[in-house]
Protein backbone atom coordinates (compact mmCIF):
# COMPACT_ATOMS: atom_id res chain seq x y z
CA UNK A 1 0.00 0.00 0.00
CA UNK A 2 1.57 3.17 -1.41
CA UNK A 3 1.43 6.59 1.26
CA UNK A 4 -1.69 9.24 0.79
CA UNK A 5 -1.92 12.67 1.17
CA UNK A 6 -4.79 15.17 0.23
CA UNK A 7 -5.47 15.28 -3.27
CA UNK A 8 -5.68 19.08 -2.65
CA UNK A 9 -6.28 21.86 0.63
CA UNK A 10 -9.24 22.49 2.30
CA UNK A 11 -10.23 25.09 5.49
CA UNK A 12 -12.55 24.74 8.17
CA UNK A 13 -13.34 27.71 10.26
CA UNK A 14 -14.99 28.06 13.42
CA UNK A 15 -15.26 28.82 17.71
CA UNK A 16 -11.78 27.03 19.43
CA UNK A 17 -13.39 25.37 22.46
CA UNK A 18 -11.22 26.44 24.94
CA UNK A 19 -10.33 30.04 23.58
CA UNK A 20 -13.29 30.92 22.16
CA UNK A 21 -11.78 32.35 19.52
CA UNK A 22 -12.58 32.42 16.01
CA UNK A 23 -9.73 30.02 14.31
CA UNK A 24 -9.68 29.01 10.89
CA UNK A 25 -7.04 25.87 10.02
CA UNK A 26 -6.13 24.86 6.53
CA UNK A 27 -5.25 21.43 5.55
CA UNK A 28 -2.72 20.88 2.79
CA UNK A 29 -1.10 18.01 1.15
CA UNK A 30 2.33 17.10 1.83
CA UNK A 31 5.09 15.21 0.65
CA UNK A 32 5.96 11.34 1.11
CA UNK A 33 7.42 10.19 4.73
CA UNK A 34 5.94 14.21 6.03
CA UNK A 35 3.76 13.07 8.47
CA UNK A 36 1.31 15.07 10.29
CA UNK A 37 2.66 19.09 11.10
CA UNK A 38 0.73 21.87 12.61
CA UNK A 39 2.08 25.26 11.67
CA UNK A 40 1.19 28.18 13.64
CA UNK A 41 0.68 30.97 11.28
CA UNK A 42 -0.43 33.49 13.15
CA UNK A 43 2.57 33.73 15.14
CA UNK A 44 6.07 35.44 13.96
CA UNK A 45 8.01 32.66 12.44
CA UNK A 46 5.32 30.02 11.87
CA UNK A 47 6.55 27.89 14.01
CA UNK A 48 5.90 23.85 13.42
CA UNK A 49 5.03 21.48 15.60
CA UNK A 50 5.42 17.56 14.44
CA UNK A 51 2.16 15.60 15.23
CA UNK A 52 3.89 12.90 17.52
CA UNK A 53 3.13 11.54 21.28
CA UNK A 54 6.52 13.01 22.84
CA UNK A 55 5.30 16.58 21.83
CA UNK A 56 1.81 16.39 24.03
CA UNK A 57 2.56 18.50 26.95
CA UNK A 58 -1.29 18.43 28.26
CA UNK A 59 -4.02 16.63 28.41
CA UNK A 60 -6.51 18.18 30.19
CA UNK A 61 -10.06 17.70 28.26
CA UNK A 62 -8.17 17.47 25.11
CA UNK A 63 -4.97 16.89 23.24
CA UNK A 64 -2.49 19.80 23.28
CA UNK A 65 0.86 19.36 21.33
CA UNK A 66 3.77 21.95 22.02
CA UNK A 67 6.86 23.14 21.50
CA UNK A 68 9.52 25.80 22.43
CA UNK A 69 6.44 27.20 24.62
CA UNK A 70 3.86 27.10 20.87
CA UNK A 71 0.93 25.02 21.45
CA UNK A 72 -1.68 23.65 19.62
CA UNK A 73 -4.47 22.02 21.42
CA UNK A 74 -8.22 20.04 20.54
CA UNK A 75 -6.29 18.24 17.60
CA UNK A 76 -7.71 14.28 18.68
CA UNK A 77 -11.04 14.75 16.16
CA UNK A 78 -9.03 15.95 12.90
CA UNK A 79 -5.77 13.38 13.31
CA UNK A 80 -8.86 11.02 13.97
CA UNK A 81 -10.27 11.80 10.60
CA UNK A 82 -6.98 11.86 8.82
CA UNK A 83 -5.97 8.76 10.21
CA UNK A 84 -9.59 6.71 9.40
CA UNK A 85 -9.21 8.55 6.10
CA UNK A 86 -5.61 6.66 5.82
CA UNK A 87 -4.20 9.64 4.75
CA UNK A 88 0.05 9.66 6.11
CA UNK A 89 1.13 13.34 5.19
CA UNK A 90 -0.70 16.38 6.05
CA UNK A 91 0.28 19.89 7.00
CA UNK A 92 -2.29 21.48 9.21
CA UNK A 93 -1.77 25.73 8.99
CA UNK A 94 -3.67 27.09 11.96
CA UNK A 95 -4.15 30.87 12.67
CA UNK A 96 -4.61 30.24 16.79
CA UNK A 97 -3.65 28.14 19.56
CA UNK A 98 -6.41 25.02 18.79
CA UNK A 99 -8.44 23.76 16.27
CA UNK A 100 -12.02 24.91 15.73
CA UNK A 101 -14.31 22.32 17.82
CA UNK A 102 -17.07 22.95 15.10
CA UNK A 103 -20.06 20.26 16.20
CA UNK A 104 -17.79 19.02 18.45
CA UNK A 105 -17.23 15.60 16.41
CA UNK A 106 -14.81 15.10 13.21
CA UNK A 107 -17.74 14.47 10.17
CA UNK A 108 -16.80 17.71 9.14
CA UNK A 109 -13.51 16.55 8.55
CA UNK A 110 -14.30 14.07 7.09
CA UNK A 111 -16.99 15.46 4.42
CA UNK A 112 -14.06 18.09 3.76
CA UNK A 113 -11.59 15.31 2.87
CA UNK A 114 -13.97 13.51 0.88
CA UNK A 115 -14.51 16.52 -1.40
CA UNK A 116 -10.86 17.44 -2.29
CA UNK A 117 -9.94 13.50 -2.31
CA UNK A 118 -6.78 12.12 -2.00
CA UNK A 119 -3.79 11.73 -3.72
CA UNK A 120 -1.65 8.15 -4.21
CA UNK A 121 2.47 8.50 -3.39
CA UNK A 122 5.87 6.88 -4.49
CA UNK A 123 6.42 5.53 -1.03
CA UNK A 124 5.22 2.59 0.66
CA UNK A 125 3.33 2.96 3.83
CA UNK A 126 5.28 2.23 6.74
CA UNK A 127 2.93 0.18 8.64
CA UNK A 128 3.86 -0.92 12.55
CA UNK A 129 2.90 -4.30 12.89
CA UNK A 130 2.06 -5.59 16.47
CA UNK A 131 3.27 -9.36 16.89
CA UNK A 132 2.19 -9.81 20.63
CA UNK A 133 0.50 -8.44 22.97
CA UNK A 134 0.73 -4.82 24.53
CA UNK A 135 -0.68 -3.48 27.58
CA UNK A 136 -0.65 -0.25 29.80
CA UNK A 137 -2.65 -0.31 32.79
CA UNK A 138 -3.21 2.80 35.38
CA UNK A 139 -3.71 1.17 38.41
CA UNK A 140 -5.00 4.98 39.87
CA UNK A 141 -7.40 5.57 37.76
CA UNK A 142 -8.45 1.59 36.41
CA UNK A 143 -8.15 2.17 33.05
CA UNK A 144 -6.41 -0.18 30.74
CA UNK A 145 -5.54 -0.19 26.99
CA UNK A 146 -3.90 -3.74 24.96
CA UNK A 147 -3.32 -4.10 21.30
CA UNK A 148 -3.37 -7.35 20.35
CA UNK A 149 -1.74 -8.93 16.83
CA UNK A 150 -4.55 -8.25 13.76
CA UNK A 151 -3.85 -8.12 10.84
CA UNK A 152 -5.67 -4.78 9.83
CA UNK A 153 -6.58 -1.88 12.79
CA UNK A 154 -9.82 -2.17 15.18
CA UNK A 155 -10.92 -0.47 18.04
CA UNK A 156 -13.19 -1.76 20.83
CA UNK A 157 -13.68 1.09 23.83
CA UNK A 158 -15.74 0.88 27.22
CA UNK A 159 -16.58 3.76 29.43
CA UNK A 160 -17.37 3.68 33.10
CA UNK A 161 -18.68 7.30 34.81
CA UNK A 162 -20.51 7.15 38.46
CA UNK A 163 -23.41 8.98 36.52
CA UNK A 164 -27.51 7.46 36.57
CA UNK A 165 -27.59 9.81 33.18
CA UNK A 166 -23.74 7.83 31.62
CA UNK A 167 -23.07 4.37 33.11
CA UNK A 168 -21.25 1.67 31.51
CA UNK A 169 -21.04 1.87 27.05
CA UNK A 170 -19.27 0.42 25.09
CA UNK A 171 -18.45 0.74 21.21
CA UNK A 172 -16.64 -0.88 18.63
CA UNK A 173 -15.24 -0.14 15.49
CA UNK A 174 -13.96 -3.27 13.19
CA UNK A 175 -12.57 -1.39 10.10
CA UNK A 176 -11.87 2.21 9.44
CA UNK A 177 -13.67 2.19 6.37
CA UNK A 178 -16.64 2.53 8.83
CA UNK A 179 -15.29 5.01 10.75
CA UNK A 180 -17.73 8.13 8.64
CA UNK A 181 -21.30 6.43 9.44
CA UNK A 182 -20.45 4.76 12.90
CA UNK A 183 -18.27 7.24 14.60
CA UNK A 184 -17.73 10.50 13.15
CA UNK A 185 -20.22 12.11 13.95
CA UNK A 186 -20.03 10.88 17.73
CA UNK A 187 -19.61 14.69 19.64
CA UNK A 188 -17.68 15.45 22.90
CA UNK A 189 -19.56 16.11 25.69
CA UNK A 190 -19.05 17.46 29.46
CA UNK A 191 -21.32 16.64 32.47
CA UNK A 192 -23.19 19.75 34.09
CA UNK A 193 -21.25 19.53 37.22
CA UNK A 194 -17.80 19.90 35.66
CA UNK A 195 -19.05 23.19 33.60
CA UNK A 196 -17.80 25.46 36.36
CA UNK A 197 -14.44 23.97 37.37
CA UNK A 198 -13.40 23.93 33.66
CA UNK A 199 -14.65 27.48 33.49
CA UNK A 200 -12.63 28.31 36.57
CA UNK A 201 -9.30 26.78 34.74
CA UNK A 202 -9.65 29.15 31.61
CA UNK A 203 -11.19 26.45 29.70
CA UNK A 204 -14.18 25.83 27.74
CA UNK A 205 -14.81 29.12 26.59
CA UNK A 206 -16.45 28.23 23.29
CA UNK A 207 -18.58 25.27 25.01
CA UNK A 208 -22.38 26.11 23.48
CA UNK A 209 -25.09 23.34 23.43
CA UNK A 210 -24.22 23.40 19.75
CA UNK A 211 -20.56 21.37 19.98
CA UNK A 212 -20.85 19.29 22.88
CA UNK A 213 -23.69 16.95 24.49
CA UNK A 214 -24.40 18.29 27.86
CA UNK A 215 -25.09 15.69 30.63
CA UNK A 216 -27.49 16.76 33.42
CA UNK A 217 -27.27 14.16 36.04
CA UNK A 218 -26.70 15.59 39.47
CA UNK A 219 -29.59 18.15 40.55
CA UNK A 220 -29.13 21.41 41.01
CA UNK A 221 -31.01 24.99 41.96
CA UNK A 222 -32.59 26.70 39.12
CA UNK A 223 -30.23 29.66 40.31
CA UNK A 224 -27.50 27.57 39.79
CA UNK A 225 -28.67 26.98 36.65
CA UNK A 226 -29.37 30.29 35.54
CA UNK A 227 -25.75 31.51 36.50
CA UNK A 228 -23.97 28.87 34.65
CA UNK A 229 -26.25 29.15 31.50
CA UNK A 230 -25.52 33.40 31.71
CA UNK A 231 -21.58 32.41 32.18
CA UNK A 232 -21.78 30.00 28.97
CA UNK A 233 -24.06 32.52 26.88
CA UNK A 234 -27.43 30.57 26.47
CA UNK A 235 -31.23 31.08 27.33
CA UNK A 236 -32.06 30.30 30.38
CA UNK A 237 -32.58 26.70 30.85
CA UNK A 238 -35.57 25.28 33.33
CA UNK A 239 -34.63 21.52 33.54
CA UNK A 240 -36.92 18.97 35.23
CA UNK A 241 -35.52 15.83 35.38
CA UNK A 242 -32.18 14.23 34.71
CA UNK A 243 -30.65 13.35 31.20
CA UNK A 244 -29.27 15.15 27.80
CA UNK A 245 -30.46 18.60 27.82
CA UNK A 246 -29.04 19.44 24.24
CA UNK A 247 -31.87 20.21 21.91
CA UNK A 248 -29.85 18.10 19.57
CA UNK A 249 -30.68 14.20 20.50
CA UNK A 250 -27.99 11.85 20.41
CA UNK A 251 -27.01 9.84 16.87
CA UNK A 252 -26.63 6.92 19.05
CA UNK A 253 -27.97 6.04 22.24
CA UNK A 254 -23.58 5.24 22.76
CA UNK A 255 -22.67 8.76 21.50
CA UNK A 256 -20.44 8.90 24.46
CA UNK A 257 -18.91 5.90 24.11
CA UNK A 258 -18.03 6.44 20.00
CA UNK A 259 -16.85 9.69 20.80
CA UNK A 260 -13.93 8.08 23.37
CA UNK A 261 -13.31 5.98 20.61
CA UNK A 262 -12.79 8.60 18.16
CA UNK A 263 -10.61 10.19 20.25
CA UNK A 264 -8.44 7.15 20.97
CA UNK A 265 -7.81 6.94 17.01
CA UNK A 266 -6.48 10.62 17.24
CA UNK A 267 -4.32 10.20 19.83
CA UNK A 268 -2.92 7.09 18.35
CA UNK A 269 -2.60 8.82 15.14
CA UNK A 270 0.63 10.28 17.17
CA UNK A 271 2.38 7.35 16.73
CA UNK A 272 3.54 8.80 13.44
CA UNK A 273 3.14 5.53 11.86
CA UNK A 274 -0.10 3.75 10.53
CA UNK A 275 -0.74 0.60 13.53
CA UNK A 276 -1.94 -2.62 12.73
CA UNK A 277 -3.44 -4.08 15.34
CA UNK A 278 -6.98 -4.18 17.91
CA UNK A 279 -7.13 -1.83 20.35
CA UNK A 280 -8.89 -2.56 23.72
CA UNK A 281 -9.66 0.15 26.00
CA UNK A 282 -11.22 0.26 29.46
CA UNK A 283 -11.97 4.14 30.57
CA UNK A 284 -10.11 5.78 28.23
CA UNK A 285 -8.81 9.16 28.33
CA UNK A 286 -6.23 11.63 26.80
CA UNK A 287 -3.88 10.85 29.37
CA UNK A 288 -3.36 7.01 29.46
CA UNK A 289 -4.06 7.56 25.56
CA UNK A 290 -0.86 9.46 25.70
CA UNK A 291 0.52 7.10 27.79
CA UNK A 292 0.57 4.57 25.35
CA UNK A 293 1.03 6.17 21.99
CA UNK A 294 4.34 7.35 23.79
CA UNK A 295 5.17 3.57 24.76
CA UNK A 296 4.27 2.54 20.97
CA UNK A 297 6.67 4.98 19.80
CA UNK A 298 9.16 3.69 21.96
CA UNK A 299 8.94 0.35 20.26
CA UNK A 300 8.58 1.99 17.05
CA UNK A 301 12.18 3.53 17.73
CA UNK A 302 13.31 0.19 19.24
CA UNK A 303 12.40 -1.69 16.15
CA UNK A 304 13.24 1.21 13.05
CA UNK A 305 13.07 -1.88 10.74
CA UNK A 306 10.41 -4.66 11.29
CA UNK A 307 10.51 -8.50 10.72
CA UNK A 308 8.25 -9.45 8.39
CA UNK A 309 5.36 -11.63 9.70
CA UNK A 310 5.93 -15.34 8.91
CA UNK A 311 3.50 -17.87 9.26
CA UNK A 312 4.76 -21.48 8.24
CA UNK A 313 1.32 -22.78 8.11
CA UNK A 314 0.86 -20.55 5.22
CA UNK A 315 1.37 -21.92 1.32
CA UNK A 316 4.24 -19.85 -0.29
CA UNK A 317 3.49 -17.95 -3.05
CA UNK A 318 6.54 -18.64 -4.85
CA UNK A 319 7.66 -22.00 -3.65
CA UNK A 320 11.20 -23.58 -4.63
CA UNK A 321 9.87 -25.23 -8.49
CA UNK A 322 8.73 -21.80 -8.91
CA UNK A 323 12.12 -19.95 -7.90
CA UNK A 324 13.98 -22.81 -9.97
CA UNK A 325 12.38 -21.06 -13.31
CA UNK A 326 13.30 -17.24 -12.05
CA UNK A 327 16.86 -17.83 -11.20
CA UNK A 328 19.50 -20.06 -12.62
CA UNK A 329 21.27 -20.52 -9.15
CA UNK A 330 21.32 -24.68 -8.26
CA UNK A 331 22.74 -26.56 -5.36
CA UNK A 332 24.47 -25.51 -3.49
CA UNK A 333 24.04 -22.19 -4.19
CA UNK A 334 20.24 -21.90 -4.60
CA UNK A 335 20.37 -19.55 -0.75
CA UNK A 336 16.54 -19.29 -0.67
CA UNK A 337 13.99 -21.62 -0.31
CA UNK A 338 10.29 -19.62 -0.40
CA UNK A 339 9.05 -16.45 -1.24
CA UNK A 340 5.70 -15.33 1.64
CA UNK A 341 5.63 -11.71 0.14
CA UNK A 342 5.62 -10.10 -3.12
CA UNK A 343 4.95 -6.91 -5.25
CA UNK A 344 6.14 -4.70 -7.69
CA UNK A 345 8.76 -2.94 -4.79
CA UNK A 346 9.32 -5.64 -2.85
CA UNK A 347 9.93 -8.91 -1.85
CA UNK A 348 10.59 -11.58 1.32
CA UNK A 349 11.90 -14.97 1.19
CA UNK A 350 12.87 -17.78 3.98
CA UNK A 351 15.73 -19.70 3.88
CA UNK A 352 15.78 -22.46 6.33
CA UNK A 353 19.17 -22.62 7.77
CA UNK A 354 20.79 -26.10 8.46
CA UNK A 355 23.63 -27.68 9.54
CA UNK A 356 23.30 -30.13 6.16
CA UNK A 357 24.70 -26.49 4.47
CA UNK A 358 28.06 -27.59 2.57
CA UNK A 359 29.77 -24.13 3.73
CA UNK A 360 29.26 -25.35 7.19
CA UNK A 361 32.18 -27.90 6.56
CA UNK A 362 34.45 -25.26 6.17
CA UNK A 363 32.94 -21.96 8.52
CA UNK A 364 33.38 -23.22 10.29
CA UNK A 365 33.90 -27.26 11.78
CA UNK A 366 33.23 -26.15 15.95
CA UNK A 367 31.57 -23.38 15.31
CA UNK A 368 29.25 -23.06 12.35
CA UNK A 369 28.05 -19.47 11.08
CA UNK A 370 26.62 -18.81 7.69
CA UNK A 371 28.93 -16.57 5.85
CA UNK A 372 27.81 -13.13 5.56
CA UNK A 373 28.30 -12.66 1.83
CA UNK A 374 26.31 -15.68 1.70
CA UNK A 375 23.73 -13.93 3.85
CA UNK A 376 24.21 -10.86 1.20
CA UNK A 377 24.00 -13.06 -1.73
CA UNK A 378 20.71 -14.55 -0.19
CA UNK A 379 19.75 -11.42 -0.42
CA UNK A 380 20.41 -10.99 -3.82
CA UNK A 381 18.85 -13.61 -4.83
CA UNK A 382 15.70 -12.45 -3.33
CA UNK A 383 15.87 -9.46 -5.31
CA UNK A 384 16.32 -11.59 -8.56
CA UNK A 385 13.22 -13.10 -8.20
CA UNK A 386 12.04 -9.18 -7.09
CA UNK A 387 13.23 -8.29 -10.75
CA UNK A 388 12.67 -11.74 -12.77
CA UNK A 389 9.34 -12.31 -11.65
CA UNK A 390 7.71 -9.52 -13.89
CA UNK A 391 9.44 -10.05 -16.93
CA UNK A 392 8.15 -12.10 -19.72
CA UNK A 393 10.74 -14.84 -20.05
CA UNK A 394 12.26 -13.98 -17.30
CA UNK A 395 14.32 -17.41 -17.91
CA UNK A 396 16.29 -16.02 -20.36
CA UNK A 397 17.35 -13.22 -18.30
CA UNK A 398 19.97 -13.42 -15.10
CA UNK A 399 21.04 -10.69 -12.49
CA UNK A 400 24.44 -9.60 -11.66
CA UNK A 401 25.76 -7.34 -8.89
CA UNK A 402 27.60 -4.10 -10.24
CA UNK A 403 28.25 -2.82 -6.58
CA UNK A 404 27.47 -3.48 -2.76
CA UNK A 405 27.68 -0.93 -0.07
CA UNK A 406 26.81 -0.06 3.77
CA UNK A 407 27.00 -3.73 4.59
CA UNK A 408 26.68 -4.86 8.38
CA UNK A 409 26.68 -7.53 9.87
CA UNK A 410 24.59 -7.36 13.48
CA UNK A 411 24.37 -11.15 14.82
CA UNK A 412 25.51 -14.67 13.65
CA UNK A 413 23.50 -17.15 11.92
CA UNK A 414 23.38 -20.57 12.76
CA UNK A 415 22.15 -23.89 12.18
CA UNK A 416 18.69 -23.85 13.03
CA UNK A 417 17.69 -20.39 12.48
CA UNK A 418 14.60 -19.36 9.94
CA UNK A 419 16.20 -16.20 7.81
CA UNK A 420 13.72 -13.92 6.36
CA UNK A 421 15.06 -11.61 3.87
CA UNK A 422 13.02 -8.37 2.91
CA UNK A 423 14.31 -6.71 -0.13
CA UNK A 424 12.83 -3.67 -1.74
CA UNK A 425 13.69 -1.29 -4.54
CA UNK A 426 14.86 2.25 -3.68
CA UNK A 427 14.44 3.75 -6.78
CA UNK A 428 12.62 2.38 -10.15
CA UNK A 429 14.32 0.07 -12.58
CA UNK A 430 16.67 2.39 -15.08
CA UNK A 431 18.68 0.90 -18.28
CA UNK A 432 18.41 -2.67 -16.48
CA UNK A 433 19.59 -1.80 -13.25
CA UNK A 434 17.75 -2.58 -9.67
CA UNK A 435 18.93 -0.65 -6.72
CA UNK A 436 17.91 -2.64 -3.41
CA UNK A 437 17.92 -2.47 0.25
CA UNK A 438 17.77 -5.41 2.06
CA UNK A 439 17.70 -7.05 5.06
CA UNK A 440 18.10 -10.22 6.67
CA UNK A 441 16.11 -11.29 10.23
CA UNK A 442 16.49 -14.35 12.60
CA UNK A 443 12.95 -13.79 14.11
CA UNK A 444 12.60 -9.63 14.91
CA UNK A 445 16.43 -9.14 15.22
CA UNK A 446 18.30 -7.50 12.11
CA UNK A 447 21.37 -9.82 11.38
CA UNK A 448 22.25 -8.43 8.49
CA UNK A 449 21.91 -5.59 5.58
CA UNK A 450 23.19 -3.75 2.85
CA UNK A 451 22.88 -1.83 -0.12
CA UNK A 452 23.18 -3.20 -3.86
CA UNK A 453 23.31 -2.23 -7.74
CA UNK A 454 22.37 -5.03 -9.73
CA UNK A 455 21.87 -5.02 -13.39
CA UNK A 456 19.30 -7.52 -15.67
CA UNK A 457 21.40 -8.80 -18.47
CA UNK A 458 19.74 -11.61 -20.92
CA UNK A 459 21.36 -14.55 -21.41
CA UNK A 460 23.36 -15.41 -24.37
Amino acid sequence: MNQLTLNSEFTVSGKGLHSGLEITATFKPAADNFGYKFKRVDLEGEPVIDALAENVVDTTRGTVLGKNGVVVSTVEHALAALYASRIDNCLIEVNGPELPILDGSAITYIEKIEEVGLKEQDSDKDFYIVKEKLQLKDEETGSTITVYPEDGFSVECMVEYNSPVLPNQFAILDDLSEFKNEVASARTFVFVREIHPLLENNLIKGGDLDNAIVIYDQKISQEKIDELCDIVKVPHLHIDNLGYINPKPLTWDNEPARHKLMDIIGDLALIGRPLKGRVVAIRPGHTINNKFARMIRKAVKHNDVQSPVYNPNLTPIIDINGIKQLLPHRYPFLLIDKIIEIDKKHCVAVKNVTVNEPFFQGHFPQEPVMPGVLQVEAMAQAAGVLVLNFLEEPEKYSTYFLKIDNVKFRQKVVPGNTLLLSVALTTEIRRGCAVVKGYAFVGEKVVCEAEFMAQIIKNK
